[in-house]
C-alpha cells in the first residue's frame, strides 16, 4: 500500500501531528509512506490556463507542486492534513488543492468517469481547528469529498479534532492520534474498509 500525505499547516502543529501518526502506524505494517509538506515548497496556484484539457494529461505549470500531484497519482491513500484558518483550510492547501484541477478530464463536467486518477483510491482528510464546537466548520469537509469523489476515491473519511487551538501538545490531541492509529489498522486489515 502506498500512502502520501499532504500537510496544510504552515508548521507542523495538530494537523501534522495526526498525520504523521496515522503514517508512522501505516509503516509498521509494511506501508510504503510519503509527505510532503506544502509550507516548505515553492509553488503557485492554478493558472486558469486550462492546458490540462486542451493540450497535456497534466497539469502544465511545472514547480515544486509537480512531484506531489505526481505522488497522488501513484498513491492508493491519499491523506489531506490542514487547520481551520479564516473559517477554511489553510492558504497553502487551497492552492496546492486548485491544482488538482489538472486531474479531471477535458469533458468532466458531462462524462460518466471525469477522472484522470485511478478508480478506488481512499482519502484521509485531517481537519482541525481552535473551535472546540465540532459542529463548527462543518461545511468544510463536505465540500473537499465531493470534488475527490468524482475524482474516484471510492472511500473517505474524516479524523476532525477540535478545541486544538495554539502549538501542538500530545495531551491535547491523544484522541485523534488514537483515531489515526484505527484507520492505520484498518488499511493495513483489508483494502476494501468500509468506513
Amino acid at each position: 500500500m502506498n500512502i502520501v500525505a499532504i500537510h496544510g499547516s504552515p508548521r507542523q502543529g495538530n494537523s501534522s501531528a495526526i498525520a504523521d501518526r496515522l503514517l508512522l502506524s501505516a509503516e509498521k505494517t509494511g506501508a510504503k509512506t510519503e509527505s510532503y509538506y506544502l509550507n516548505s515548497l515553492t509553488y503557485r496556484g492554478c493558472q486558469a490556463c486550462n492546458a490540462c484539457k486542451t493540450k497535456s494529461e497534466r497539469c502544465v505549470v511545472t514547480d515544486d507542486l509537480t512531484p506531489v500531484l505526481d505522488a497522488i497519482l501513484a498513491a492508493d491513500v491519499v491523506v489531506l492534513a490542514s487547520p481551520v484558518y479564516f473559517g477554511d483550510v489553510t492558504g497553502q492547501f487551497k492552492s496546492f488543492f486548485d491544482r488538482t484541477f489538472s486531474f479531471f478530464t477535458p469533458d468532466y463536467r458531462t462524462a460518466a468517469n471525469p477522472s484522470r486518477l485511478a478508480a478506488g483510491k481512499k482519502l484521509v482528510f485531517i481537519q482541525t481547528q481552535g473551535q472546540p464546537d465540532p459542529a463548527f466548520f462543518d461545511d468544510i469537509y463536505p465540500r473537499y469529498e465531493r470534488i475527490v469523489k468524482r475524482f474516484g476515491f471510492t472511500e473517505t473519511r474524516l479524523i476532525k479534532g477540535v478545541g486544538l487551538a495554539g502549538p501542538y501538545s500530545p495531551e491535547a490531541v491523544i484522541t485523534y492520534l488514537d483515531q489515526a492509529e484505527t484507520v492505520a489498522a484498518e488499511l493495513a486489515a483489508k483494502g476494501d474498509v468500509d468506513w
